[in-house]
């Protein structure tokens, strides 16, 4: 019999993540854990879900939710809908000259309201009332107005992912965006980890991008939604893990 393949701690990083230094975040149902519904839609499930495994996330999640699964590249049961999915990759840093910028300025609860009008009007992926603290986001104004910004979002052990990247469209074509990236690397570096970050398959002007700044294709994922079943979920509910 063959060994089993031995994953890395990317292949799973939302599950990574809730289990190494965003636990405090991980809310939990069996082996199924997800963030707070007001810091991230992420839930993660175990590496080889059974089918008590897929019950508890229809329970977590609630009856006939639409639930993201990002990477999750195994068969959904035949009682759930796939609603989206979308082809995805990982890139990871493989020589970026990280540097700060002096005119970047750290964001915090006080800018969510400027930080969720610009991601309304730039729609980089999911941005919530509390996604600012799960880690660093640095931002650039013109005017007093914030008109970029880039930040932290999965954080498993040794890694750290770079997204919320986005610019106000008047203000593209400066280059705020990649100045902003190497931004928050430098500081990901500086705490001794490494940065990576998920796009699309599709986009092949931010694939060129990343790959120009000094990120390596790592892997392909995907980006899914599934719909539970409409069966009503028992009364436990998902609590904070110790």
């Amino acid at each position: 019999m063959s060994a089993p393949r031995s994953r890395h701690v990317l292949d799973n990083p939302a599950l990574a993540s809730l289990t190494g230094p965003h636990a405090h975040f991980a809310e939990r149902r069996g082996r199924v854990l997800r963030y707070p519904v007001d810091v991230s839609p992420w839930l993660a499930l175990p590496d080889e879900p059974e089918e008590r495994d897929w019950a508890d996330l229809a329970a977590l999640a609630g009856p006939h939710a639409e639930i993201p699964l990002p990477g999750f590249r195994g068969e959904v049961p035949r009682d759930w809908e796939v609603t989206a999915r979308v082809e995805g990759v990982q890139f990871v840093d493989d020589g970026l000259a990280a540097a700060p910028d002096a005119e970047a300025v750290r964001l915090g609860p006080a800018d969510v309201p400027e930080m969720l009008g610009l991601v309304a009007r730039t729609q980089p992926g999911p941005f919530l009332p509390r996604t600012v603290e799960l880690g660093t986001y640095l931002g650039i104004r013109r005017g007093g107005a914030l008109v970029a910004m880039a930040g932290e979002r999965l954080h498993p052990p040794g890694w750290t992912e770079i997204s919320a990247v986005c610019t106000d469209p008047a203000f593209r074509g400066e280059g705020l965006a990649t100045r902003l990236i190497l931004a928050v690397a430098h500081g990901i570096r500086e705490r001794g980890e490494t940065p990576f970050l998920h796009t699309s398959a599709r986009n092949t002007t931010a694939i060129r991008l990343y790959e120009s700044l000094g990120f390596r294709l790592r892997r392909r994922t995907a980006f899914l939604a599934a719909r539970a079943p409409r069966r009503p979920a028992d009364d436990r509910a998902a609590v904070p893990v110790p």
